[in-house]
């Protein structure tokens, strides 16, 4: 039988490896979410530029009309 100090220790390491294992799981929660910010916004600049580029084409070619 366990004596009631070893039962508090593995008590206090599980508890420890719960909250790291938490800590982990937010973290790699909030790299994700920043990466999805990060891509979308690489998203919305590449089509912001395709549609400037074709808005300048389009006039270029009325202008030659």
């Amino acid at each position: 039988m366990l004596s009631n100090q070893t039962n508090k220790q593995k008590g206090v390491a599980e508890g420890i490896k719960e909250t790291a294992g938490a800590a982990f799981h937010t973290l790699h929660s909030a790299l994700e979410t920043t990466e999805n910010v990060a891509m979308n916004a690489i998203d919305a600049a590449k089509n912001t530029a395709n549609n400037l580029a074709s808005n300048r084409n389009e006039k270029g070619q009325r202008n030659h009309d």
